[in-house]
């Protein structure tokens, strides 16, 4: 009987202490026999690192870093571990996530079935189990960013059939590792939000197949580790990275029609009340750093 192909299990974790646990028994529990879990703690100050210390298993390899270096690049440390070991397959995947047992191999023989690159699965919300988060999804050139089908609709098996999509979440992801040698890493310059959406548009220039399966589901923890995307933070973050995405990606020409627009969006936010003043000032901030990284991104 030939040997399962390899896969590469790959995690970023940053103060997951209150999921870490469930996650890492989803893992270690899967009926997929060639698995190794990377975890990539970005520099944890809460118990995440000592509660996976409890899991003497061979199967987990854990990279510590001495500092938070994002979600992008913490995923290019795993994928790169992976690839040295010779996964055949990588798995990224949250830590505030949860799954049955059957999850690997199922992606895994979907991914064969449909003779695809990457393959995502219907994600659910995880207290709202009945809740889509994930269907599907497309790249909105009105929005210049990709959208998810279904999110927000009780799921009563209208999104059950699999299919080519344009956009999927890195949330849980399987990636053959044909593809990182065509489309390259995760540009770690994104550190935290719109890299997977970066990475699903190169993925799609590249050719690469993915595809969208619901024979199995995730439930997520939806921003229970960076308290959502209403926060200064993130606020921050996914205005920053859009810029910088519309720049880098659509080019300049079309950069001239978007950018004005999305500035425009922004104090029409502030004018109709739907912002307070600190939360425009933060978007302006944001709004020209991606500027200014589209500007000085490394070739």
């Amino acid at each position: 009987m030939p040997e399962l192909p390899k896969v590469g299990v790959v995690t970023v974790t940053y103060n997951s202490g209150k999921v870490i646990n469930a996650f890492m028994e989803c893992v270690l529990k899967q009926d997929y026999g060639n698995l190794i879990l990377y975890l990539i703690d970005n520099c944890s100050h809460d118990s995440t690192l000592q509660q996976v210390a409890v899991y003497q298993d061979p199967r987990v390899v854990l990279i510590a870093n001495s500092r938070n270096v994002g979600v992008a690049e913490g995923n290019n440390q795993g994928i790169r571990a992976a690839l040295k070991a010779g996964c055949d397959y990588v798995l990224l995947i949250n830590n505030d996530t949860e799954f049955d047992i059957r999850l690997i191999s199922t992606l895994c023989s979907d991914c064969r079935q449909y003779d695809c690159d990457m393959i995502v699965p219907k994600i659910m919300y995880y207290d709202r189990p009945e809740i889509l988060w994930y269907a599907g999804g497309r790249f909105s050139r009105a929005r210049a960013t990709g959208l998810h089908y279904g999110i927000g609709c009780w799921d009563s098996g209208q999104f059950d059939i699999p299919g080519q999509v344009d956009h999927g979440p890195t949330c849980c992801m399987l990636i053959r590792h044909e593809v990182f040698q065509r489309v390259g890493l995760m540009d770690a310059r994104y550190f935290l939000y719109f890299d997977d959406t970066d990475f699903c548009f190169r993925a799609g220039r590249c050719h690469q197949k993915l595809w969208y399966s619901p024979s199995t589901r995730v439930f997520h923890k939806v921003s229970s580790l960076t308290g959502g995307d209403q926060t200064e933070l993130s606020t921050a973050y996914l205005t920053r990275n859009h810029v910088y995405f519309i720049a880098k990606n659509l080019g300049w020409l079309p950069s001239l029609f978007y950018l004005p627009l999305y500035e425009l969006n922004i104090t029409a936010k502030l004018l109709t009340g739907r912002i307070s003043l600190r939360a425009y000032r933060i978007r302006q901030a944001a709004f020209w750093d991606g500027i200014r990284m589209s500007v000085h991104k490394s070739e």
